[in-house]
């Protein structure tokens, strides 16, 4: 094997150990020997998406389509950023069309479709994404990972039936996984099998927990700081239904929680409390999940955004539209 070969194979080694700076080193190194490989702006990419440096990942990938535009593993990398957590969905589109054109074989047209899928959701073309879902290649599928993300897409557009054996199938070779299992009880939920699904929410929240932070992830401290930024930003009219000082930060919803009916991947949860007069309005504590607020989130500077927009939701759900009889205590996915 040549050396500029081992430095791109020792990079997608270190990728997979999810080792990213050190992948970026590998990636420098082969542009060292080869400044005009598009093979190592792609890795280039890949090892910043994944330490949270997103725009420059999709300048790298930009960099490798200019030198083969061909290329369409830097097409859907690209597109993956895009989609999240840049969110220019129109240019994730542009990409996966691309792709599609190129695409050789079904994996290939599966990984387009399912980004096109995402990107599509996340515009709301429901009625465009559910087209989509049509289009798919039928499975069994080669890789494993398109039997998780189609059975994911058809939940999402309500093809719970359809969704649930290709959800039960990735669960039988490997059930460990937790995405799976979080759509697992979203399905029995649906389907009114609530001790199932309480049972397949806990054992995704048990093994969400085991994975590590990502790269760009903060110390408590400083997302507390986020969270109570977030808090203070708020206008008074909503401000004015939390419980003042009573911010609390966790990882994950907590077990008792999630067996009360909480969603595990919930970003934060208002929890009532009475007004200190019998005709005090009733306010709210609030749980803020940092795990689940930064995989949603991405990078530190669209964290504090998200808390907000998540507040701003929930606020209005549980005080504003909610009618006077129905519970306060709400979780947010």
């Amino acid at each position: 094997m040549d050396q500029f070969s081992a430095h791109l194979d020792r990079g997608w080694d270190l990728v997979q150990r999810g080792d990213a700076l050190a992948a970026e080193q590998s990636a420098r190194r082969a542009l060292e020997i080869d400044g005009q490989s598009p093979e190592a702006f792609n890795l280039l990419g890949y090892a910043a998406a994944m330490q949270g440096e997103f725009e420059d990942a999709v300048e790298h990938y930009r960099t490798a389509l200019s030198l083969d535009d061909t290329y369409l593993e830097a097409m859907l990398n690209a597109a993956e950023v895009y989609i999240h957590p840049i969110g220019d969905f129109d240019s994730a589109i542009d990409m996966c069309e691309q792709a599609l054109e190129l695409a050789e074989n079904d994996d290939e047209v599966v990984d387009s479709q399912l980004l096109m899928f995402d990107a599509l959701m996340a515009k709301g073309e429901f009625e465009g994404a559910k087209a989509l879902t049509r289009r798919f290649p039928d499975g069994p599928f080669e890789n494993p990972n398109h039997t998780f993300l189609v059975g994911r897409a058809l939940y999402e557009v309500g093809e719970t039936d359809r969704a649930m054996p290709l959800i039960e199938a990735v669960l039988g070779a490997q059930p460990k996984h937790s995405e799976a299992l979080y759509y697992l009880g979203l399905i029995r939920d649906e389907h009114g099998q609530a001790a199932e699904a309480t049972q397949a929410f806990l054992r995704s929240r048990e093994l969400d927990l085991e994975l590590a932070p990502p790269p760009w992830a903060m110390s408590r401290e400083a997302f507390e700081l986020k969270a109570q930024a977030a808090v203070a930003s708020l206008p008074p009219e909503l401000k004015q239904f939390l419980s003042e000082g009573e911010l609390y930060v966790s990882d994950v919803p907590g077990v008792e929680v999630v067996v009360d009916g909480v969603d595990p991947r919930a970003l934060l949860l208002l929890d009532g409390v009475a007004g200190d007069l019998p005709d005090d309005p009733p306010k709210a504590r609030v749980f803020v999940y940092q795990r689940n607020v930064e995989r949603i989130a991405g990078p530190v500077d669209q964290l504090e955004a998200e808390i907000v927009a998540a507040l701003e939701r929930e606020i209005t759900l549980a005080f504003l539209e909610a009618p006077p009889s129905e519970p306060r205590d709400r979780g947010l996915n």
